[in-house]
């Protein structure tokens, strides 16, 4: 049970967050998630594994009118994300259950948008870091694949989907994605210049016939090292976190 709670700001404050203290806790991640998807308004968006709500939020924020489903496994987090719909009068639809669990109301839809960032520590290897909430949001209990199948079967022809993933675990995941997905925009998120990669965005199309294209990285952080005590993002991730910019450019020939 989650009891001890932050409210926190996101988007230059124009959404508030309430999120637990200790557990998993959402940062950048899901805000440049949410700033890469491109829908437009009137839109079904399935947000799988959603938290306390924030890409669904992020990007209900910057693109209005649109129908967002929020699926997540953890009951506490799942209330989170209602409460927080509420507090920012933003709809969700938040469900609390396992994505390969749907309900047969959401398997009878199909969604313009797929949001996920699924987890990414294999739970046979991984050590527990004591927080079950934690835990959860980081180690595969529901084995991959049965993400990739569930992104293919409720996503639209022609519709896409939107990943933030580790670099690291990218070998496990692109060849079940590849099996059921094309038309791969792939943008590397770097913590600073000359460093490598961290993390990926990956945006698919289902039956997508465009050649893969890699994107140059986006670079979080200013300068080689971290030298004041302040985020010192790049302007470009600055805009995006304030709520004044998006990463949609990768549409291009898509």
């Amino acid at each position: 049970m989650v009891n001890d709670f932050s409210i926190d700001e996101f988007l230059g404050g124009r959404l508030k967050i309430k999120q637990p203290l200790r557990g998993y806790r959402a940062g950048v991640d899901p805000v440049l998630l949410a700033a890469s998807v491109n829908a437009y308004e009137g839109e079904d968006i399935l947000d799988l594994g959603c938290g306390v709500g924030v890409a669904s939020l992020c990007l209900s924020q910057r693109i209005s009118g649109l129908n967002i489903y929020g699926i997540e496994i953890q009951s506490d987090y799942a209330a989170l994300a209602s409460e927080n719909s509420k507090l920012n009068s933003l709809d969700l639809n938040i469900i609390n259950t396992n994505i390969a669990n749907l309900p047969e109301s959401l398997r009878q839809m199909q969604f313009d948008h797929i949001i996920a960032n699924p987890p990414y520590f294999d739970g046979l290897s991984s050590t527990a870091s004591l927080n079950e909430g934690r835990d959860t949001s980081r180690i595969i209990n529901t084995p991959l694949a049965d993400w990739v199948l569930v992104m293919a079967q409720r996503l639209k022809q022609k519709g896409w989907a939107h990943l933030i993933y580790r670099v690291d675990r990218f070998d496990k995941l692109f060849p079940l994605l590849n099996a059921r997905f094309g038309s791969f925009v792939l943008t590397p998120i770097v913590p600073r210049a000359g460093r490598d990669a961290e993390l990926i965005i990956i945006h698919m199309r289902k039956s997508g016939k465009a050649a893969l294209r890699l994107e140059s990285p986006l670079c979080l952080h200013k300068g080689g090292k971290h030298l004041a005590d302040c985020n010192d993002y790049t302007n470009k991730v600055e805009d995006i976190l304030r709520g004044r910019g998006e990463l949609t450019s990768w549409i291009k020939n898509n």
